[in-house]
């Protein structure tokens, strides 16, 4: 039964600071997020949550013995069933303290890995996060358990010592592992052909990117017209999105596409499960990395996201636009300040996705973006490559063309992604 099953768990936050191992972001923020994590899983009351400063981590425990009893008497105290700590918790720790306290833990990813699986809704979301949570759970095994080292007796007539429970457990995670990744790789196969599918038509590919809770699905809606799920949540929609669109104002026809959300500490067996669906990205004409500039720490969210595209290898050569979104959040002389700022930076829009306020000038960098992300080129083909010509054509790539003696000299204007496309003809 997974935490979803259960209605009111009775739920608290824990935040350890620990100075060695800071990012440097207020502990205060921190456990902001955390619980808005929370609060983003069905079926959680959060009752409470701290911050526990740690001058150093305790490898059996985590915490002090004095900071374990303080926080056993305040479980009972509540009846708390479920603790969440806000980072990485290792196995023997999270088996020691839920001997200690009594109650089920999670640590940071196992909370994301939970969120996951409640909202992933295509066949291929479903298939990533329960290769994730397996990824996770076999971590888990390494002497987690004391039942796990016991040994089991050798099959057959095969005498010998026979294999530990900890690597029966960890072979049958392998093997289920395996049967995921053929299922994963028939769903990718058939993205892969809807992206094929795609690269045929010679609309640019704009992909809104950011942190989690930036605004990419509203905006996404106010672009699209379309009614993706939008909520003040931590990764209110998994899944991506992608829409065929003329940009308002007579623009060009585009293909939009809204991507998950980044997070600060995203498990690394989500983003290497995910990376499937991150692809969409890199095939993008053009990047809107969307911030919420009304965030304390919108700066370091950002970095996250540029640190979490250059791990996924978007090129640096990509045009990119930045959307400080939620400008309505923002006290009137913070307001004027964003405004202003963003006005003197080249390739910074400021808007509210929300009352649509800078919208216009948006969509007017977004169409000038696309139409400088396109260079000319000269090509010459010979009479035999009438496919390649065709091609060509059918994009309405073709500014020029002159017969030669052994063939065609053509002029083209084209992005990179679509000579990248031609060379591969």
């Amino acid at each position: 039964m997974t935490l979803t099953d259960r209605a009111d768990t009775r739920a608290w936050v824990l935040h350890p600071d620990i100075p060695a191992t800071a990012s440097g972001r207020d502990p205060q923020l921190a456990l902001e997020e955390a619980v808005s994590l929370a609060h983003a899983l069905p079926g959680l009351e959060v009752l409470d949550a701290q911050v526990v400063r740690l001058k150093q981590p305790h490898p059996g425990t985590l915490f002090g013995k004095g900071k374990l009893e303080e926080i056993k008497d305040l479980i009972e105290a509540e009846r708390i069933e479920l603790v969440l700590v806000d980072g990485p918790v290792t196995p023997v720790q999270q088996r020691n303290l839920e001997r200690a306290w009594g109650v089920k833990l999670l640590d940071r990813t196992g909370l994301i890995l939970e969120i996951f699986s409640d909202r992933a809704a295509t066949r291929e979301g479903v298939l990533q996060v329960e290769m994730a949570a397996l990824s996770y759970q076999r971590t888990r095994l390494v002497r987690a358990w004391t039942h796990l080292e016991r040994q089991r007796g050798g099959l057959g007539f095969v005498g010998g010592p026979g294999e530990t429970q900890i690597e029966a457990d960890r072979r049958a995670i392998d093997e289920q592992l395996v049967r995921l990744r053929r299922q994963l790789d028939k769903v990718v196969k058939t993205r892969e052909l809807h992206r094929a599918a795609r690269a045929k038509v010679p609309f640019p590919i704009v992909a809104l990117v950011g942190y989690t809770n930036a605004g990419k699905s509203t905006l996404f809606n106010r672009l699209t017209g379309a009614e993706v799920m939008a909520k003040d949540m931590l990764f209110a929609t998994l899944d991506p999105t992608m829409r065929r669109i003329e940009l308002p104002g007579g623009g060009p026809e585009v293909i939009l596409s809204d991507t998950v959300g980044f997070i600060s500490d995203l498990p690394t067996e989500l983003v290497a499960a995910f990376r499937a669906t991150l692809e969409e990205v890199l095939a993008a004409d053009l990047i809107v990395h969307v911030r919420d500039i009304s965030h304390p720490e919108t700066a370091e969210q950002a970095e996250d996201v540029r640190t979490i595209l250059e791990d996924l290898g978007v090129r640096e050569t990509t045009p990119q636009i930045e959307v400080w979104n939620k400008i309505d959040r923002l006290e009137p002389e913070a307001r004027a300040a964003v405004l202003t700022r963003a006005a003197r930076q080249e390739g910074v829009q400021a808007l509210s996705a929300v009352s649509g306020e800078g919208m216009a000038p948006l969509i007017e960098a977004i169409t000038d973006a696309i139409t400088e992300a396109t260079h000319e080129a000269h090509l010459t083909l010979g009479f035999d490559e009438g496919r390649k010509r065709a091609w060509l054509y059918d994009r309405g790539l073709v500014e020029e063309e002159r017969q030669a003696e052994d063939g065609f000299d053509l002029t083209v204007r084209w992005s990179s992604r679509q000579e990248a496309q031609f060379g591969q003809l």
